[in-house]
């Protein structure tokens, strides 16, 4: 236990980003699943929100937003109906 009083409120400020920060996770995580069901472009876009904001406030690192992005981006281009080529 911390007995300084800088690291007893830096103690506190921790378990408050750290909750904060398990909920973004979480939220994003579910974020992730659904497009991977569903497989909508909408979706998708709400993940590529989400993602960019996960990245802008430290959560994830840059790298990785843009690999989840390129992966799923592309599940989602596979399953999308294919438009008839014109002659």
């Amino acid at each position: 236990m911390p007995i300084i009083r800088s690291a007893i409120k830096k103690v506190r400020k921790d378990k408050v980003r750290t909750a904060r920060n398990k909920k973004r996770e979480l939220a994003l995580k579910i974020l992730i699943k659904r497009v991977r069901t569903s497989k909508s472009a909408k979706d998708l876009q709400a993940v590529f929100s989400a993602l960019d904001k996960a990245t802008k406030v430290k959560l994830i690192h840059p790298n990785k937003a843009a690999r989840l992005k390129s992966r799923l981006s592309k599940t989602v281009k596979q399953t999308a109906p294919k438009k008839a080529a014109k002659n």
